[in-house]
């Protein structure tokens, strides 16, 4: 059985340089070896669902709505894995997909983007979810997203929000969405910030004082180790 991590995107060129590269910083999340990356953006082709024990798919500067083919084909596999009842672990532009592909809605935030370090808050559904049992009530994540789950798929369990964003994560059956970042450390949210200032300007944020925030990200980190034991130990599916 493979494990993916589906490749939707890459962070921008100068961090990429000196910290790597999306699928580098999940697989060091996961813990372990034996992830292959898939890049969804360049048509590489998926294994059926059948043979997949668990998937992550990782964040991206393309848009949801936007609708690109190679969107829309991952789409379509994601519904299929979700049918298949394979883990899915969807990150960012990852959950929104998700959710998306599961029913939701996804555009972009009417508040703007929400950027730098946030504190999330868990939902009381969370204290006995798979992944999030056992974390603190609320813990501070990276953050970089324009678009959202403006509305969650039918029969889905909210697991996370905040102030800004109520729908942080969700559960639906094996298949679950963070908008949040648990792959980013905090430099590589500090390099995003510094990159993109002069786009925050024009947003009416201003990214120094967006970087001046407590960087234990521990609890979000925690995240992907919780997800690749949960995929090693197996999760019951239908023969």
């Amino acid at each position: 059985m493979q494990r993916l991590i589906i490749k939707t995107g890459s962070a921008l060129p100068a961090l990429r340089e000196q910290l790597g590269d999306y699928e580098d910083w999940i697989a060091a999340g996961l813990g372990e070896g034996g992830w292959r990356v898939v890049d969804a953006m360049v048509g590489e082709v998926l294994p059926p669902p059948a043979a997949v024990a668990g998937v992550v798919i990782t964040g991206s500067p393309a848009m949801v709505s936007d609708r690109a083919p190679w969107s829309v084909a991952l789409a379509a596999w994601l519904r299929g894995a979700h049918a298949a009842r394979v883990p899915l672990l969807g990150i960012c532009y990852g959950h929104q997909l998700l959710a998306d592909a599961l029913g939701g809605e996804v555009g972009y935030h009417p508040a703007g983007p929400e950027v730098g370090f946030a504190r999330v808050k868990l939902t009381a559904a969370a204290g006995a979810d798979p992944l999030f049992g056992g974390l603190p009530a609320s813990f501070d994540a990276a953050v970089i997203h324009w678009q959202s789950v403006l509305r969650l798929p039918p029969g889905t369990v909210r697991l996370a929000g905040n102030d800004f964003e109520p729908n942080h994560a969700f559960r639906l059956g094996e298949s679950v969405g963070v908008q949040f970042h648990p792959e980013f450390s905090a430099a590589a949210i500090r390099g995003y910030l510094d990159l993109l200032a002069e786009r925050l300007a024009g947003e009416g944020l201003d990214a120094r004082s967006l970087a001046a925030y407590p960087d234990d990200l521990t609890a979000a980190a925690g995240l992907l180790r919780r997800f690749a034991v949960r995929v090693r130990d197996g999760v019951a599916r239908p023969a």
